[in-house]
């Protein structure tokens, strides 16, 4: 079991990790996908663990779960879900390294716990973020 910085959501039956530094839209990607339907494992750390079928699960720390940050507003409590599989890794770039990401990637490949799972470099602040993120699990999620 490893805890990691990082925002985990559950969108249409999948589990999507975004990890990036602090300010690069984690918890901001989160709660407007959570406003499109998706729903909250944890904010700001998620445990991987492993699952019997060879898969990583997420799940957040108990003392913060069921919160997540509203930056420059507060800490709002929100219904989460209590554990995901972990399918795809969105690693989140800062606004000055957008320029830097490819306009047709092939994705990539993120190894965690010693699970392969497909990942992504992201920008999570354009408007179009959140139908991004649902278009990159349709066409990355099933790769690895």
């Amino acid at each position: 079991m490893r805890l990691i910085h990082a925002t985990g959501i559950y969108v249409d039956g999948r589990g999507v990790l975004l990890r990036g530094p602090s300010g690069s839209g984690k918890s901001d990607l989160a709660l407007r996908m959570m406003a499109r339907g998706a729903e909250l494992i944890g904010d700001d750390y998620i445990r991987l663990s492993g699952a019997e079928n060879g898969s990583l699960l997420m799940a957040a720390p108990e003392n913060i779960a069921g919160r997540i940050e509203v930056r420059n507003v507060g800490i709002l409590a929100v219904p989460n879900r209590p554990e995901a599989p972990l399918d795809l890794v969105l690693d989140l770039q800062p606004a000055g390294e957008i320029r830097l990401l490819e306009r047709l990637p092939e994705g990539k490949t993120v190894t965690l716990e010693g699970v392969d799972i497909s990942g992504l470099d992201f920008y999570a602040f354009e408007a179009s973020a959140p139908e991004k993120l649902r278009a990159a699990l349709k066409i990355l999620s099933r790769k690895v």
